[in-house]
């Protein structure tokens, strides 16, 4: 087998033409340097490709064979080329994000929006996650960025700018109202009945260090996969319930919930974008990218 791809080039336009003269033209060369690509390529392979006619050359039998199959490379290399095109031009492609529930919720769904609206022929594909396993999808260069709520490890290789604040809280329903409108300490925590998510989560990992810090110890009454069932816990007077504010601002506007205040005030967090400095973004996920930028504000 050859390694000189120009000559199966040279070949493939020749066989297409039927004409050295029209090959040579289309291919900005000279018609004595596509005769000797071709003697080249016949000597290589041990037999001879074309025979001259009167209007030109037409392909012998092993010609014809050999066409066969460079014609199908050769439309896939067309065909890559055009592919690549349509994703420089953004008609085409695909961006991989990393997110959980309450990242996509409050934050990522509006540029997603947007972003379909002004390039319909990219597909943007979510794995929902929770924080550490969003990092480790990153890590294995399963997707292109993520969004993520602090508190995070710090990973190597790994950067990250604030997009959004973001304020946990606790609210209670009608059962617990003799704490409603009262500034409370923290240590009564351990005496309620609390409804937090489960341990594999940024929100929960910050309100367990926060809590230790304090010298609060809990003991939660239910540990529960999503805030949204949280919310719905807390709403039947199950007990406290723990979460992002988001995810009960309703509930508190509608008076369904409130919110229980403390003499300490519990910090607010962010929400976080991270890449990899060892992955090169595709132009797709590098406009989203920018456009979630664009939106920044100083936090």
């Amino acid at each position: 087998m050859t390694m000189n791809l120009e000559y199966y080039k040279i070949f493939y336009y020749v066989a297409v033409n039927k004409s050295i003269t029209n090959a040579a033209e289309q291919l900005s060369i000279s018609q004595p340097a596509v005769s000797q690509s071709l003697k080249q390529l016949e000597h290589l392979l041990g037999t001879t490709l074309f025979q001259r006619t009167s209007k030109g050359v037409c392909l012998t039998a092993e010609g014809q064979l050999l066409f066969q199959y460079i014609e199908r490379g050769y439309q896939q290399f067309e065909l890559g080329e055009l592919k690549l095109k349509q994703q420089l031009n953004m008609e085409s492609g695909e961006i991989r994000i990393g997110a959980s529930d309450m990242t996509l919720q409050f934050y990522l769904l509006p540029f997603l929006e947007k972003f379909h609206e002004t390039y319909p022929g990219i597909q943007v594909r979510v794995t929902n996650a929770p924080t550490p396993e969003t990092m480790k999808l990153l890590q294995e260069g399963k997707i292109d960025f993520g969004v993520i709520s602090t508190p995070f490890a710090e990973q190597k290789n790994m950067l990250s700018f604030p997009v959004r604040e973001i304020e946990d809280v606790f609210v209670a329903g009608r059962k617990f109202i003799q704490y409603k409108n009262k500034m409370l300490d923290l240590n009564l925590l351990e005496q309620l009945p609390l409804i937090l998510l489960e341990k594999n989560t940024s929100t929960r990992s910050y309100m367990d260090r926060f809590l230790t810090e304090h010298h609060v110890q809990i003991t939660p009454e239910f540990e529960l996969a999503t805030s949204d069932m949280i919310v719905q816990f807390a709403l039947r007077s199950l007990g406290i319930g723990c979460v992002v504010k988001d995810f009960c601002k309703s509930q508190l506007e509608e008076g369904l919930l409130f919110e229980l205040r403390f003499k300490t005030r519990i910090p607010k967090r962010k929400f976080c974008v991270l890449t990899s400095e060892n992955q090169v973004l595709s132009k797709a996920a590098g406009n989203l990218l920018q456009l979630i930028q664009q939106d920044r504000k100083e936090l």
